[in-house]
């Protein structure tokens, strides 16, 4: 089952974490996050921003680490937020702690 966050960001777990992410065709930017944190909660905005920008081909979709603590060990996640970038089911980068969209934005380019 898909969660959608807002029209253009989803929810990811275990179940749907190899279909949505590691299967997907286009680019996927995951957020590890916490409802605890500031700082996830300030990459609010800047994920939804990317998720919206039709130059962006990009998936955009989030994890809570506090459900789904699998994920984050098996990704290596330590610290929230941390953003990991895959393309064609493969790991490519990643963002750890806050960022800008402009941050954000310059590691997708990478991508293209």
């Amino acid at each position: 089952m898909k969660t959608t966050v807002n029209n253009n960001v989803i929810e990811v777990n275990e179940a749907n974490f190899p279909r949505e992410v590691l299967g997907a065709r286009r680019p996927v930017l995951v957020q590890f996050w916490a409802s605890w944190s500031d700082p996830c909660k300030a990459m609010t905005p800047v994920l939804e921003s990317v998720a919206e920008h039709e130059a962006t081909p990009v998936k955009v979709a989030r994890v809570n680490v506090e459900h789904h603590e699998g994920l984050a060990e098996e990704y290596g996640v330590r610290a929230v937020p941390t953003l990991l970038i895959f393309n064609r089911g493969n790991l490519q980068d990643q963002i750890i702690g806050r960022a800008t969209e402009q941050e954000v934005r310059e590691k997708l380019e990478c991508l293209k």
